[in-house]
């Protein structure tokens, strides 16, 4: 793919991008192992970080992706990831019991260093500014 292809896979945008296809692919895969092996001990917890990976791959594949449908799906699963980083996090402290074990938003993402925290701010500012170029020169 070329700079041309797709306004938001240039410059910080391929890192960005490179951090998305990472926690994908973590979410994705620990879920998947939670919900195989010990599903009965935390369903919900298990569930939300299955969702979290689908959200994480939908980001992914929206930011490597040109046009402006990809760039509202970008959006929309941004935006989404921090509603859910936001609601679940502040869930997990107020209220423990609701998560027997860890989402990969539980506690603001603790458990990933603080990157689902971060991620998505991140992410809607580069859309931002990738969406609006002659603002930021």
């Amino acid at each position: 793919m070329t700079s041309k292809d797709s306004s938001t896979a240039t410059g910080f945008g391929r890192v960005l991008i490179a951090v998305y296809a990472v926690m994908a692919l973590g979410a994705t895969a620990r879920s998947l192992f939670q919900i195989a092996t010990k599903f009965d001990d935390a369903p919900v917890a298990y569930l939300l970080s299955a969702l979290a990976g689908i959200v994480y791959i939908v980001a992914t594949v929206a930011l490597v992706r040109s046009g402006a449908v990809w760039f509202r799906i970008a959006a929309v699963a941004i935006i989404f990831e921090l509603v859910g980083v936001l609601t679940i996090g502040t869930l997990s402290l107020v209220d423990a019991v609701l998560f027997p074990a860890d989402t990969v938003w539980s506690s603001f993402g603790a458990g990933y260093l603080f990157v689902p925290l971060v991620l998505p701010v991140l992410g809607l500012i580069w859309l931002y500014r990738v969406r609006n170029p002659q603002e930021n020169r």
